[in-house]
């Protein structure tokens, strides 16, 4: 029997994109659960709609992202830990979620592992140390150093998100995959990722691109206000929005 996972990760407070990749799910109609890897709010404005769109689902598993955690902490009356434009941004987004997902995004652990068909997988936001916290993002990742990172770990394949682009490495009997941002990129596309697993062992992994329409994710953020949009449309959405102006 096959058993067929999906990995989504870094929605970033884009329900736009986070529903389309759902629908192109539900459509396939293979997977028979999906696991978030964090980042779920911050960046995108769309915080309440993706909150309560998850937290409706019974086939979701989740592990916490960076900027999920700095909201937790100002919540909890602590600092973000971000500065300048990020701290204002992370506050913005606090101050207007609704307070009904603080438990929701509370609970949810940093690292996660599940038996499937035999194979071990390990799901993080991305690479943690000693302490529990998450690595600085290595923008040159290798084979040879994910193996080293993870010498200790029996698992088979590790899972995880943070960088934005797509990761897909085959180190000693191990798979490392990272589908890249569901909700960032600098065209109308959300990716995620199906991980197909045989009774047999035999693992496939494939990454899949998802068009949607973006336009009011974009135009929305004039429309509220977002603190640092002009940065956040630069960086993660490649500008798309002055075409959307300049039409």
């Amino acid at each position: 029997m096959v058993k067929n996972i999906a990995v989504i990760t870094d929605i970033h407070g884009n329900y736009s994109a986070l529903k389309a990749v759902l629908s192109d799910i539900e459509r396939e109609g293979k997977v028979e659960h999906i696991y978030c890897l964090g980042d779920l709010i911050a960046i995108g404005h769309e915080t309440n709609q993706v909150l309560e769109e998850l937290r409706s689902r019974k086939d979701v598993s989740y592990v916490l992202g960076n900027h999920d955690e700095a909201i937790l902490n100002i919540l909890n009356g602590e600092e973000p830990g971000s500065q300048g434009e990020e701290r204002e941004h992370h506050y913005w987004i606090a101050k207007n979620m609704h307070r009904e997902f603080i438990t929701f995004l509370s609970e949810m652990p940093k690292r996660l592992e599940s038996m499937i068909n035999g194979k071990k997988i390990l799901f993080l936001h991305y690479h943690l140390n000693e302490c529990n916290r998450f690595l600085s993002i290595d923008t040159n990742p290798s084979v040879t150093k994910l193996d080293d990172l993870y010498k200790n770990e029996d698992a088979d394949i590790i899972c995880f998100g943070h960088h934005h682009v797509l990761h897909y490495f085959k180190g000693n009997n191990r798979i490392y995959l990272n589908p890249g941002a569901l909700g960032c990129n600098s065209q109308p596309i959300a990716t995620y990722a199906t991980i197909s697993i045989k009774n047999d062992g035999c693992v496939n992994c494939n990454v899949k691109e998802v068009g949607y329409n973006n336009r009011g994710f974009l135009v929305n953020y004039f429309r509220y206000d977002v603190p640092a949009k002009n940065t956040l449309l630069r960086i993660f959405h490649g500008n798309q929005d002055r075409n959307i102006i300049n039409e």
